[in-house]
């Protein structure tokens, strides 16, 4: 596995503190984004090695071990445990054989160590998991209102997953196996995919309330009617109540957006009525409105 030195990806040295590896990661997450950069293979490319960069460095424990096992950090648990079993066995020889990889590649001794013989025999059964894929799938609000299926190409290989109805932006879900290849028959690693939702409605999404504001003209405000809403499942009919006030809100049950993983369920919308002031009145309408106005004192 190439190494990649995530600290030069970020332009940062290895005593960078947390403040500042966030500060760098939007800095470049913004320069390469694909919003930016549209058909770029090349940003793209740059955007994943940030996001990669970020996940590691920002993470304390997973930073720990990268510091210490460059690229092969993802195998620290497994390389520890056998190299533990291998001083034990070194010791009830009466010897110690504790490699020192001061200066020297670790995978090299991997290789030895695991792949080509040495003394370590029962090491040669110790299976390494696969690496974790991450990746962003980007959807509009309106593809996550009703489960459906999605295909990503996540390093050349098409994945074909079901979208449950209700995910959150932001929210990150695992596809068991479909990481990278596990090593000495171990198992491949996961797929991690982070939902970025982008809200191009006027509806306010809060989990699986909604909130929108309806406008409402004075004489339907007065005298009460109806007003038709479009909504996420087809248009409904409110009816108004003569003397609404300005500001008044109103809940549609079940109007709402999906719960995530309950099958049928769904929240609230809440509507927000925004009283409309008529303008460029006639003559005549501001005769009758001076009209109304004494009648009211």
């Amino acid at each position: 596995m190439k190494f990649i030195d995530y600290y030069k990806i970020l332009g940062l040295d290895k005593n960078a503190g947390q403040d500042e590896i966030k500060k760098a990661y939007r800095k470049l997450a913004r320069k390469y984004h694909p919003d930016i950069n549209p058909k770029d293979k090349e940003a793209e490319h740059k955007f994943k090695e940030v996001n990669e960069a970020n996940e590691v460095l920002s993470d304390s424990e997973k930073r720990k071990k990268y510091d210490k096992y460059g690229k092969d950090w993802q195998h620290a648990e497994e390389f520890e445990k056998a190299q533990q079993a291998g001083r034990s066995s070194s010791g009830r020889q009466g010897q110690s054989h504790a490699p020192n990889f001061e200066g020297n590649d670790f995978s090299d001794f991997f290789e030895s160590m695991f792949g080509g013989g040495g003394d370590f025999r029962s090491s040669r059964n110790v299976r390494f998991r696969g690496q974790d894929y991450n990746a962003e799938l980007k959807l509009a609000i309106r593809d996550v209102y009703k489960t459906h299926k999605q295909t990503l190409t996540v390093n050349g290989k098409n994945i074909r997953i079901t979208v449950p109805a209700g995910v959150e932006n932001g929210q990150t879900i695992k596809i068991k196996g479909h990481g990278g290849p596990g090593q000495q028959g171990g198992p491949n690693g996961d797929l991690y995919i982070t939902f970025s939702i982008v809200n191009d409605t006027p509806f306010k999404r809060d989990g699986h309330q909604l909130y929108v504001t309806a406008d409402l003209d004075l004489y339907t405000a007065l005298l009460g009617g109806g007003l038709t809403l479009d909504t996420f499942d087809g248009q409904v009919k409110l009816i108004i109540k003569p003397e609404t006030q300005n500001g008044t809100m109103v809940k549609l049950k079940g109007k709402g957006f999906p719960i995530y993983k309950k099958e049928g369920a769904y929240g609230d919308l809440f509507v927000t009525y925004n009283l409309k002031t008529p303008t460029s009145l006639s003559a005549k309408e501001i005769a009758l409105f001076k009209e109304l106005a004494a009648l009211r004192k």
